[in-house]
């Protein structure tokens, strides 16, 4: 197959199939069939089936994660509309996505030193929380890396998209403000797409949350892991 037709294959595929996993999740609304999970799984599914390598799905992703910059900025749109909410409580949102972030951060870097893993892998972990083209480069800056940081960012917004929204239930926590704001610091753009299905004063939230702590986190991680890791 021609690398175009290969790569607008890949394309249409990885689309259509998220698309019907999402309607799978609305309709039966079970945490374990989250879109991100269900569509991934069956992507890689069909690829083993039909005999086409990673590095025949290589451009097409290429192609997808670049339009994940737009994606992000669309997010605009439901923080604008919540703009009033923002301006209110706009010093408890501030203080409580520093120390989201800062919290994750740290016992991220912990518990990995803790449990005896090699330094690598424990700078690799330590930007999880954080969106991923940010993750890779706090990784490639504090000598972590990059493909290990991918799959820990990859893995943390799976589960949190698949468990967040119910375990902050479980919680009882019910403001949208404080659930959109833990779904952005802990699980990123997966679980502000997860809880934007809430609404979109939660789905603004996550989106300002995920904004500011990967960008307070690019800030202190060159100097707070080495620290951590001492």
């Amino acid at each position: 197959m021609p690398n175009i037709t290969m790569t607008a294959f890949t394309i249409i595929m990885t689309i259509a199939i998220y698309f019907i996993s999402r309607k799978v999740y609305l309709k039966i609304q079970n945490s374990l069939l989250t879109p991100l999970l269900l569509s991934t799984i069956t992507i890689i599914l069909i690829l083993h089936y039909l005999g086409i390598t990673f590095e025949q799905y290589k451009p097409g992703k290429e192609i997808m994660t670049f339009l994940l910059g737009p994606a992000t900025v669309a997010l605009a749109l439901p923080l604008y509309q919540n703009r009033e909410v923002l301006r209110k409580a706009f010093i408890p949102i501030l203080v409580g996505i520093v120390s989201g972030a800062l919290s994750t951060l740290t016992t991220a870097v912990l518990l990995a030193k803790w449990s005896g893993l090699d330094p690598l892998l424990v700078t690799s972990i330590a930007p999880k929380s954080i969106t991923a083209p940010i993750a890779i480069e706090v990784s490639l800056i504090t000598g972590g890396d990059p493909a290990i940081t991918v799959a820990f960012v990859v893995f943390t917004g799976t589960l949190g998209s698949m468990i967040g929204a119910s375990f902050l239930s479980l919680c009882k926590i019910k403001n949208p403000v404080a659930r959109g704001l833990a779904m952005g610091v802990t699980a990123h753009g997966q679980g502000t797409a997860t809880i934007l299905q809430e609404g979109q004063t939660q789905g603004a939230m996550s989106g300002v949350a995920m904004a500011l702590a990967a960008i307070f986190i690019s800030f202190i991680a060159p100097f707070y892991i080495p620290w951590l890791l001492k």
